[in-house]
């Protein structure tokens, strides 16, 4: 949604004025639609009605479905309060909804109780609600009866509906005006020039002077905020986390130092850290992250396409090899048999320690030093991403309580974790990303994630926690029993408790993982690819599959780092690992080790040309035969292209001729004299 702080809106605007233009904008990115239409089919004679109808449905996207209800006035009200809270409506409209109603079909009615009826549904509506209708009150007093009773329908429909909604918005001449309420400086909105479909204009306007972010619906630039911690629950939450105009991190740009110098102190709350940040609009204002949600899945035959055509391609051996499935990921992903090179990346690194014994050997401290050392373009993950031009955004999330005696997180932080997450998928996405690196630092994360693993797997907590490494490079196996114990009686804490994925957030898996799992949904909502590195990010997979089963199919995995648990969950997940580098740089950096290795894959993939031989076009390979084949017109091949040229070599191939065997036996046998028995050739 384009609006901030709405969840029900009405759309109003005279004949012509862009209204339903500008409604379908501001619902385009929605994963699903229910466009709800209200007009009754008219005169079958009615050409022009019935071209306008047909204007109407072709501009709606395929994916949205289509609810009539021109049948029964009282149908709307219906549809409207039985729609779930992870459905979008569009209701286009109400005047068409009061011809139904005033149809002498439908008399007599109670017009007054069918209209509260109405307003009752749409203030009580779980699902996101945009409704159209048309203003007339501004014209003339109808002369005749019928007219005056639909004016004064329709009015007293609109008052009350627009009573009902949490916003309002007036259309005239293809500009909004927000009357209810007033609409935030930088969330100027315009509707799509005629013509045009919603998937092809944003749905807000770019605010001269601001970042080029704002302009796809980031908002506008605030002053620097700090963000202290709050204690809560012996939990530390970052200021303003899951709030309704919620402040996220800042996107950093880290660029590689050319001369190594000495490590220098960053006290919290300086350097980049304390620059302007950017705000969002509350996602899908109401959005509620439930199970069984229908998200988008990747394109089914443009992936395999893709795979197809390298066979066709002019290399000089097998292929690419395991790399084929990158191409395929990303050509299902970009919809598209010829899949882009990812030019646009972003790393998410999400910061977030566990207390108790899931943190055993860790030393304290360190994660928040890791933090503030990619803040400052330091460290293994910032040098990386400094490599791969891709931006870097530190995520704070809150700390998360022993899970061996209680909750990891209470259920409305695990609910603001998971917006939160999905708010900065959607940042990320509007920004123009073409790919996401999940990443995360945390004490006691990977213990966490063997929770979770144990819980939606049912593996057992020694298999899948790796051992535990001091700085020193010596495996501490006592503090690796402590953690495998903390596992273990959070498991069994929970024995009797629901394994709902909300609930093994709130129990084991905490604010990072909880955060991790909304930007996996969000990234889906958004059709944004995520490199999976890590036991965090396959922990929050393995979560996001009960929210939304399509989330795995955005996650690509380039290597399980040797990590048990992560191999699990891979396996789970139905994710390959491509390489197997075994590098311990933190979660996120093997990701990005590996990035190079993938777009180079893409990048052959879009721009090797097809085999001479099938038909493909090679400038070096000589002459060509009247059937298009290489060579002289003896009939031979080239396929390499040596022996073309004046100055190279003639590397046609011999004639084929048998060895002679060892030993005794026959060797050759004349022609013209026959053998006799007993005889031996010469």
């Amino acid at each position: 949604m384009s609006v901030d702080g709405w969840h029900t809106l009405l759309v109003l605007g005279g004949i012509r004025s862009g209204k339903s233009e500008f409604a379908e904008s501001l619902v385009a990115d929605a994963p699903t639609v229910r466009y709800v239409a209200t007009a009754p089919a008219g005169d079958p004679e009615d050409t022009e009605w019935a071209t306008r109808l047909a204007a109407h449905r072709a501009r709606r996207p395929g994916s949205w479905t289509t609810e009539e209800t021109a049948a029964d006035p009282g149908r709307l009200a219906e549809v409207i309060t039985t729609a779930g809270p992870n459905e979008t409506l569009i209701v286009d409209d109400l005047g068409g909804w009061v011809t139904v109603l005033l149809d002498p079909a439908h008399q007599p009615a109670d017009d007054t109780a069918t209209i509260a009826e109405l307003a009752t549904a749409v203030r009580s509506s779980e699902a996101r609600l945009v409704l159209v209708s048309p203003e007339v009150g501004l014209s003339l007093v109808p002369s005749t009866p019928l007219g005056r009773a639909f004016t004064d329908a329709l009015g007293a429909t609109n008052r009350a509906v627009a009573d009902a909604c949490d916003a309002v918005a007036l259309v005239v001449a293809g500009q909004a005006a927000w009357l209810k309420p007033a609409a935030p400086a930088h969330a100027a909105h315009t509707v799509p020039p005629a013509g045009t479909s919603p998937e092809a204009e944003p749905s807000r306007a770019a605010t001269p002077g601001t970042d080029p972010g704002a302009a796809a619906g980031l908002g506008a630039a605030r002053a620097p905020e700090a963000m202290p911690a709050e204690a809560t629950s012996g939990r530390a939450v970052p200021a303003d986390f899951g709030a309704g105009d919620v402040t996220l991190p800042e996107v950093l740009t880290p660029a590689a130092a050319p001369v190594p110098g000495p490590a220098t102190p960053e006290a919290p709350g300086t350097g980049d850290w304390a620059a302007p940040t950017m705000a969002l609009p509350m996602i899908a204002t109401g959005l509620v992250i439930q199970p069984g949600m229908e998200l988008p899945m990747p394109d089914d035959y443009t992936g395999p396409q893709a795979v197809d055509r390298l066979a066709t391609l002019d290399v000089p051996g097998a292929g690419l090899g395991v790399l084929e499935q990158v191409v395929g990921f990303a050509a299902a992903t970009q919809g598209t048999s010829i899949p882009r090179p990812w030019d646009a990346v972003r790393v998410l690194l999400i910061h977030g320690d566990h207390a108790g014994g899931a943190s055993a050997g860790a030393v304290p401290g360190e994660s928040a030093r890791r933090a503030r050392q990619a803040r400052a373009g330091r460290g293994a993950l910032a040098r990386l991403a400094a490599e791969n031009r891709a931006d870097l955004q530190i995520v704070e999330a809150p700390t998360s309580a022993p899970i061996e005696y209680g909750p990891a997180l209470p259920a409305d932080e695990v609910e603001a974790a998971l917006r939160y997450g999905w708010r900065l998928a959607e940042q990320a996405a509007d920004a123009g990303v073409r790919l996401l690196v999940l990443a995360a630092c945390g004490a006691g994360a990977e213990a966490a994630a063997a929770a979770v693993l144990a819980a939606t797997a049912g593996a057992e907590p020694p298999t899948v926690l790796g051992r535990v490494v001091t700085e020193q490079g010596e495996i501490d196996d006592a503090a690796w029993m402590v953690r495998c114990a903390a596992v273990r009686d959070a498991l069994h804490r929970t024995r009797r408790s629901p394994r709902e994925a909300k609930d093994i957030l709130a129990e084991l898996g905490g604010g990072d993982i909880a955060l991790a799992t909304g930007v996996l949904l969000g990234a889906t909502a958004r059709r944004l690819p995520v490199l999976l590195d890590g036991p965090v990010g396959t922990a929050a997979a393995m979560v996001s599959r009960d929210l939304a089963g399509q989330a795995r199919h955005w996650c690509l995995l380039p290597d399980h780092g040797g990590r048990p648990g992560v191999r699990l969950a891979a396996d789970v997940l139905g994710l390959t690992p491509l390489v197997d580098l075994r590098l311990d740089l933190g979660e996120g950096a093997t990701a990005l080790a590996a990035l190079p290795l993938l777009r180079s894959a893409l990048t052959l993939a879009a721009t090797l040309p097809v085999h001479p031989s099938l038909g493909g076009d090679d400038s070096d390979s000589g002459d060509r035969n009247s059937d298009g084949t290489g060579g002289d017109d003896s009939g031979n091949s080239d396929r390499t292209g040596y022996g073309t040229g004046p100055d190279e070599p003639d590397f046609t191939e011999p004639d084929f001729t048998e060895p002679e065997p060892a030993g005794p036996g026959p060797t050759t046998i004349g022609s013209d004299e026959p053998v006799s028995p007993g005889r031996r050739a010469d």
